[in-house]
């Protein structure tokens, strides 16, 4: 069956069949096998993109600024507007949909961006909100793919910690497009919502996904995947001593990895991590709570089963399939 996403939004992979789904990650492959080549694109000449961000970014900034110019397109950088403040999201939509072909937005909530794709006229994709980050998931899956050879319904993927953040709910969709085992191993004050949960069980029926939710650190026995993120997301910074409580024998080791019984065994980060001191905010817990790591250990971070690099750079193709599939001149 052919797959046509033009047009098309990207607020969250609830959205997208696995057929979509497969299609962008082979999109994704063959995008990245020719920038490899050194073949210069052009599936994006003459396209305006303006990149929305309220929140930091390194990766999702630069990924999608790198496949913009890869492809041929432009790109505006918003963080400095009358959005929100002196103009609604509605009128800033509808504004921007006049002068851009497509718009990514990267912020807290997620009526903004559903706001933004209602009333743009243009494609819009979803870089991150407090509930969804599809994008990375679509790079994960890819690095996936690329590691661990076998097929992403044969694949048991393990998510350690907080289940119930953005990362937390986008890897259970994702995976429950996919027909994976996915399991949610965290504290049950961290479990994701059980809305979601049941959702998800439903598009499991039809995909032969297995959707397990548990506090035991056995359940990671088998994994061919261990992921994890970081325990405060942006704007929970006041939590840090809670969530350390809760979370610190979640905390992704060598003990963990060895308890998968899998030599093989995938380690995946969406980034930035806590791994050892050399941030501010990494130094600063280590001297309140005497942590020279936090969700994962640097010895776990730095080896042979971290693929967290690769998987960065997949941030990049995959964003560039997303914008060729729904923008480009394909």
């Amino acid at each position: 069956m052919s797959v046509n996403l033009r047009n098309a939004n990207l607020i969250t992979l609830k959205d997208f069949t696995p057929e979509q789904i497969h299609y962008l990650l082979n999109l994704s492959a063959d995008l990245k096998a020719k920038k490899r080549a050194g073949i210069k694109g052009d599936l994006l000449k003459g396209k305006n993109v303006v990149l929305i961000f309220e929140k930091t970014s390194t990766r999702t900034r630069c990924a999608f600024e790198v496949a913009c110019f890869d492809e041929g397109a432009n790109v505006t950088f918003l963080s400095n507007s009358q959005m929100g403040k002196k103009e609604s999201m509605e009128d800033t939509a509808k504004v921007l949909g006049r002068y851009y072909d497509g718009i990514e937005f990267r912020g807290f909530k997620q009526e903004t961006v559903e706001t933004l794709a209602k009333y743009a006229g243009v494609p819009v994709w979803n870089g991150l909100t407090d509930l969804y980050h599809p994008t990375q998931i679509l790079a994960d899956f890819l690095t996936i793919k690329e590691h661990v050879f076998k097929p992403l319904n044969k694949v048991k993927f393990v998510y350690v910690g907080d289940a119930r953040n953005n990362m937390g709910n986008s890897l259970m969709i994702g995976a429950a497009k996919m027909g994976m085992h996915f399991v949610a191993l965290a504290p049950k004050e961290l479990f994701p919502s059980k809305e979601l949960v049941a959702e998800m069980q439903e598009v499991a029926k039809e995909t032969g996904a297995v959707i397990e939710l548990t506090e035991d650190i056995n359940a990671v026995k088998g994994a061919d995947v261990i992921y994890t993120d970081v325990w405060v997301s942006m704007g929970e910074e006041a939590m840090f001593e809670e969530r350390i409580n809760l979370l610190k024998p979640y905390q992704v080791n060598m003990d963990m990895i060895k308890k998968t019984e899998n030599d093989d065994v995938v380690f995946l980060h969406c980034l930035p991590s806590f791994h050892d001191r050399e941030t501010v905010v990494g130094e600063d817990i280590y001297q309140k709570f005497g942590l020279d790591a936090m969700e994962v250990t640097d010895e776990v971070f730095r080896s042979k089963h971290s693929k967290v690099f690769d998987e960065a750079e997949n941030r990049m193709h995959t964003i560039k399939a997303v914008m060729v599939a729904s923008i480009g001149n394909l």
